[in-house]
Formats: C-alpha cells, sequence, structure tokens
C-alpha cells in the first residue's frame, strides 16, 4: 500500500509509480476501445481453430459473462453521484465509495467488466487466448487502477489507507460485506448500462459467426444461411431493447 502522509502522495515521488499512473492517465480516456481489439484478436484464433466448442463451453461462457453484466448492474444501482464509481471520461469522487461491492473489492467495475468479456473470449474455445487476454487485462487495468487510487489517495489520504488495507483490488474478499449506503436504483442502470450487454452479445454472435464460417469453408453467404440462427434472433432482440432504452434515456433527459 503507498503511504500517504501529512497531505503528500508519495506514489508521486517513485519513478516506476509515477510512470504507471501516467501510463493509467492515457489508457483511461481510451479503455472503451477493448472491445475493438479483442473481436480483431479473436478473428485469428477461431479461423485457425477447431470449430465451435461444446455447448457446456458456451453455457460456462454465458453465465461468466452474465455475471458481469449483473454485478456492473448491482454497483451502477447502489452507487451516488459524486463518488469514484460513477466517473467515466475523468476522475471524479466527492466522497469514496466503501459499502455494496466496495465493502468487497476496490475495483468492481473493472472486475465486472473483465468477467463480461472474458466470457466472450472463453467461447472462442481457446484456452491458451483465455490467459492471453486475461494476462493482458491486468496489464491494462493495472495502470488504469493505479491512476485512480493516486487520485483517491490525494482526495481522501487516510481514510483511503484504512479502507484499502482491508479490501483487495480485484479479487474479492469472502467476508466484510457492509450494505450499499444507497437503496438499489433501476434507472441509472438502464440509461447507463445497454450500450455494455448490446457490445456483448454483438460479442458473442461475432464469435459465432466465425465458428459458423470456418465450418463452411470461408463462405460468408453460407456461414450466415447454415449457421446459428439464434445467434442473429438474439441480437435483433437486444438491438431493439437498446434503441427503446436509448429512447427512454433521452426522454429523461428533456
Amino acid at each position: 500500500m503507498i503511504p500517504y502522509t501529512f497531505g503528500i502522495n508519495y506514489i508521486d515521488q517513485m519513478g516506476l509509480a509515477k510512470e504507471m499512473v501516467s501510463q493509467g492517465t492515457w489508457l483511461f480516456r481510451y479503455r472503451g476501445q477493448i472491445p475493438v481489439v479483442l473481436f480483431l484478436l479473436a478473428v485469428p484464433v477461431v479461423l485457425t481453430g477447431c470449430g465451435m466448442p461444446p455447448m457446456w463451453v458456451l453455457m460456462a461462457a454465458i453465465a461468466v459473462s452474465v455475471s458481469g453484466a449483473l454485478m456492473r448492474a448491482y454497483v451502477v444501482g447502489t452507487t451516488p453521484r459524486g463518488t469514484s464509481g460513477r466517473n467515466t471520461k475523468e476522475q471524479v469522487a466527492e466522497v469514496l465509495n466503501s459499502t455494496g461491492a466496495y465493502s468487497l473489492v476496490r475495483h468492481p467495475l473493472y472486475l465486472a467488466n473483465y468477467l463480461m468479456w472474458i466470457g466472450i473470449v472463453i467461447f472462442t474455445g481457446s484456452i491458451w487466448f483465455t490467459a492471453v487476454v486475461t494476462l493482458l487485462y491486468w496489464i491494462y487495468y493495472e495502470r488504469i487502477m493505479a491512476t485512480e487510487e493516486n487520485f483517491l489517495i490525494g482526495k481522501f489520504g487516510s481514510a483511503y489507507d484504512a479502507w484499502a488495507d482491508k479490501t483487495p483490488a480485484f479479487i474479492p474478499r469472502l467476508h466484510g460485506f457492509v450494505s450499499a449506503s444507497e437503496s438499489f436504483s433501476l434507472k441509472p442502470v438502464l440509461i447507463r448500462e445497454y450500450s455494455g450487454w448490446l457490445a456483448t452479445v454483438i460479442g458473442f454472435v461475432f464469435v459465432s459467426f466465425l465458428h459458423d464460417l470456418l465450418e463452411q469453408n470461408f463462405q460468408i453467404q453460407e456461414a450466415i444461411a447454415q449457421g446459428h440462427q439464434q445467434a442473429y434472433w438474439v441480437l435483433g432482440g437486444t438491438l431493439v431493447i437498446t434503441l427503446a432504452l436509448r429512447t427512454y434515456k433521452k426522454a429523461t433527459r428533456a
């Protein structure tokens, strides 16, 4: 844990840590591009693989992604405005989150993101790709987490230290849960999470299409016509829901 004394942010005095924070500041702005990178990496992995994985692999992959989506929904629905869990473009925190999911893990949203995306990666059927993406995800988000924690240390000092000393960064502890300070609200979940849900479904459909393309000897029309049509129906339904929620979001802002 980086020490904090007399209002001095010691992470700024450490060369490697300072470099990580600098990198994290830049990476924080572009973290939304991770899905695009995953899609590109999945193409050669699937098309040089051994075809569609067993149904139990698909079910496990979906379960992992859904668990991440549910975790994000809980965090977003119980996090008040002006706290460290509601910043999307820059570091913002008027109070320190330490209840709800934040009583078990310091970065629940990043853990949830990992679960959502690693489910898609699992669906590729490649164990080594899953391991590589896990490593890359950690390297990428370790820097973003260092940036956020540097900001929170400077903002909250000893209060942050006391919370961080007992709360793991990424792998949740299994005890010490404290009920969220805010009651769960569905509205912020509906207006903030639909794009992530759509991106996750697109990811699964894209990997399914790649599997179908391999099975149909790279004939695109045959892959679409003879492939798993259920995936396209799910995508269509998700698009309808997304448009409805986007309309709702705009209406609530009017």
